[in-house]
């Protein structure tokens, strides 16, 4: 049992280096936003992996968070909450990594982060409760307030293009 939560603090603690390094990133000028949604899409991976190593699931090798969530789902069904956020991040796996494969803009690389911010913290907290586990994140508990300014600024957006 314990080389089985050691693994998976391993695994969460990637998952924690990821999205990290993901926010480190935004100080650079410019911006290496396809960088930033890469690491995204990785910690979300390596949190969803690490889940279902602790429910003695072996994860299969994909990037397709969608599924990794499924297969989480499966074994508890609240995980549907976090089904969107996953799908959304599952393109930066890969395409973000090559040149031309992918546009991704400033406004993708914000929801990218919060997406993954998400999903992190809904695991984290599913294991916290479980064994206590859960890495530290930049920001962590600022999730709310992140997703609130988001949804004001789409707003705002949608409201600029009626006009």
């Amino acid at each position: 049992m314990d080389d089985k939560i050691t693994l998976v603090k391993d695994w969460l603690r990637f998952a924690s280096d990821d999205i990290n390094c993901a926010k480190h990133l935004l100080s650079m000028h410019p911006v290496p936003i396809e960088i930033v949604c890469y690491h995204c899409e990785q910690a979300a991976e390596k949190a969803l992996k690490g889940y279902l190593i602790y429910q003695n699931v072996e994860p299969p090798r994909t990037h397709i968070l969608k599924l990794l969530c499924k297969m989480c789902a499966d074994i508890d069904e609240t995980f549907e909450e976090i089904s969107e956020q996953c799908g959304n991040l599952t393109p930066y796996a890969v395409q973000a990594r090559y040149p031309h494969e992918i546009h991704i803009t400033e406004n993708d690389m914000k929801k990218a982060i919060l997406n993954a911010d998400r999903v992190l913290e809904y695991i984290y907290q599913k294991l916290e409760h479980i064994e206590n586990i859960a890495p530290d994140i930049e920001g962590r508990g600022q999730l709310q307030e992140q997703q609130k300014n988001q949804e004001d600024q789409e707003e705002n957006i949608q409201g600029q293009q009626l006009t």
